[in-house]
């Protein structure tokens, strides 16, 4: 049974967000991926279509959320199901840094609005 311990996960760091990477295939992971999102206070994420489902869940903090053009407050404990060619974007407007847990399947893509494609290495 892999156990991943905080000492043995991965950041990375992209979009002035961290990306605490737990599962992947190093650690184990033969079909998901899981990461903690360390989302700091006046932050605005880049929007982006997935190519996968992600299941992200905010364990502390709030957030705007956007899903296809509709904006959205969570608060932690709400989990949001971003289905595979939807445009996702996180703002935190908040004075805190909100952290999230999330979820998808190993090969996860994501497409600026420029076109450029991203493999994050926390999805991989």
């Amino acid at each position: 049974m892999p156990v991943v311990h905080p000492r043995e996960a991965v950041t990375h760091e992209m979009h002035g967000a961290r990306f605490v990477s737990y599962v992947t295939p190093r650690t184990g992971g033969r079909e998901l991926c899981a990461w903690r999102g360390e989302l700091p206070a006046g932050l605005r994420a880049p929007l982006h279509t997935v190519t996968r489902e992600e299941v992200f869940h905010l364990l502390s903090g709030e957030l705007l959320v956007t899903l296809d053009g509709r904006t959205e407050r969570i608060a932690a404990g709400d989990t949001v199901i971003v289905n595979a060619g939807t445009l996702f974007g996180v703002e935190n407007p908040t004075a805190e840094t909100a952290v999230s847990w999330v979820t998808t399947s190993l090969g996860l893509e994501a497409e600026l609005a420029d076109g450029t494609r991203i493999t994050p290495p926390w999805a991989a």
